[in-house]
């Protein structure tokens, strides 16, 4: 027979619970907080976060630079200098090509298009062009109808593109001044802050500005293995702009989801409209098999080695950073991992006891010598 229950224990341990309850209650409404300040701050929080980031990513020429004499300013300015001709020539080396063959791809449209009419008039279908017409009507007039909201669509399109040359541009400027002056921020911030906190918060930052370094690396590498593998089978399959295709899909992996979308989508159009159907499923295919294979075992391996993270980790963080805030989500949900996982880290570390050594015993007189 189970003995009784103590009240006094269970007093306590109820005390404990709601205690532990309330505190956990606080911790969510302050982050609660937080979160609702900085979508209030967003518009300069973004170009701040991708200044950040592409800091990490020429940092180390910078450094270089710098430990070979050259001045801050100077080392500041020619490398941002620098990634402004690379980015130039990395638009250039796609759209030239395009271009270029612009006349081609739309004689290829039009024969995909007048290909797909002529199969939808045969069996199984047999549409009709009477058929036809009359759903080119029936759009017309839906056009026609939904203008208004076209327009709308169209200004908040502009607008969010001119909200993207704004924050490429601050980003642009935040880069310059991190990298002339980042050194001195640590110890600029160690002067300011009081007690235990001039050494707690400067260490975190700089361990959190050391991830952040693997993270855009790790990003590099899986981009450079989707160009790899992708530009490798449009070369098999035969499709033309092979080198501009794998540019683009380079990078296109620094923008989570919408960016391999986006370099399939064109793929697979220029497959469609260059070599026929045939070979626009083979590439479909094989874009969606190297996706597959980055989402579920490059990102996570590469990611986890370089960061510090579980592959599961990995997976688990860009699934729920897609869910609550969608690409930006997806975009910043390793980092923020990576970066709590800095924090806690350095917590535990800081609460840890040391651990002891274990004592022996002092050898008796004479076990020491010799026989």
């Amino acid at each position: 027979m189970s003995a009784p229950l103590s009240s006094t224990r269970t007093r306590a341990a109820l005390r404990t619970s709601a205690r532990v309850s309330a505190e956990v209650l606080l911790v969510l409404v302050m982050t609660a907080v937080a979160l609702w300040l900085l979508g209030r701050m967003w518009s300069v929080v973004w170009p701040l976060i991708v200044g950040l980031l592409l800091t990490t990513l020429t940092w180390p020429l910078t450094r270089h630079l710098r430990r070979r004499g050259w001045p801050p300013a100077l080392a500041a300015s020619a490398v941002t200098v620098l990634f402004l001709l690379v980015a130039s020539g990395v638009v250039a080396l796609i759209a030239v090509p395009v271009a270029s063959q612009s006349g081609e791809l739309g004689d290829g449209v039009v024969e995909g298009i007048e290909r797909l009419r002529e199969w939808a008039s045969g069996p199984p279908l047999n549409i009709g062009d009477d058929q036809i017409n009359g759903a080119f009507d029936s759009a017309t007039t839906r056009f026609q109808d939904s203008v208004g909201s076209m327009v709308t669509t169209v200004v908040t399109g502009v607008s969010t593109v001119l909200d993207g040359v704004v924050t490429a541009v601050l980003a642009l400027f935040l880069m310059f001044f991190m990298l002339k002056d980042g050194s001195r921020f640590l110890p600029w911030l160690a002067r300011q802050l009081p007690g235990r906190l001039a050494d707690d918060v400067p260490t975190v930052a700089a361990r959190g500005w050391e991830t952040l370094g693997e993270f855009v690396r790790s990003q590099a590498y899986v981009g450079f293995l989707d160009a790899v593998l992708i530009g490798l089978g449009l070369w098999i399959v035969g499709v033309p702009l092979v080198l501009p295709l794998a540019v683009l899909t380079f990078v296109s992996a620094f923008v989570p989801i919408v960016g391999a979308l986006f370099a399939g989508f064109v793929a697979v159009l220029i497959a469609l409209v260059s070599n026929g159907l045939t070979d626009a499923l083979i590439v479909l295919a094989i874009i969606v098999v190297v996706q597959q294979l980055e989402g579920n075992v490059f990102q996570p391996m590469i990611q986890s080695r370089g960061l510090g993270l579980h592959a599961a980790v990995v997976l688990v963080a860009v699934t729920l950073g897609g869910n609550l805030a969608g690409i930006v989500g997806s975009l910043l949900a390793v980092p923020v991992a990576a970066l709590i996982a800095v924090v806690w880290n350095y917590v535990r570390e800081q609460l840890s006891e040391p651990r002891r050594e274990p004592e022996t015993d002092p050898a008796p007189d004479g076990a020491g010598a010799p026989a």
